[in-house]
């Protein structure tokens, strides 16, 4: 059950951000921004982790669920590191994804030789 609500989530979630795409001028990158900035938020005011236990995945993995990670780490760290941590909290707490991303990035493009197009 926990894979059909992570999937009904992930896809409303999709949905929404289509429906916004669709009806407003905004460019995909200003949306991104948009996203990662409203989970952060979200996050900060303590209402998306709980949201994001109960969805599980369909929570954690667009880009609502990084703008709240990015925001608990830079919490964590304002804890231990004060004025500094500000800066220094987002970068620890995503790093491992950001790196993922990357590594998986480069060997599927070693793998499958992708060509521009013409």
């Amino acid at each position: 059950m926990d894979y059909v609500k992570a999937f009904v989530v992930g896809g409303l979630i999709c949905a929404l951000i289509q429906i916004l795409m669709d009806n407003t001028k905004l460019m995909p990158g200003r949306i991104m921004v948009l996203l990662v900035v409203t989970g952060s938020i979200l996050g900060a005011i303590g209402i998306y982790q709980p949201f994001a236990e109960w969805a599980g995945a369909g929570a954690t993995v667009p880009l609502l669920g990084f703008g709240n990670s990015l925001w608990k780490g830079v919490w964590k760290s304002m804890g231990e590191d004060g004025f500094l941590g500000i800066f220094k909290g987002g970068f620890t707490a995503s790093a491992v994804g950001i790196s993922g991303a990357l590594i998986f990035g480069y060997l599927g493009s070693v793998i499958f030789k992708p060509k521009m197009k013409s």
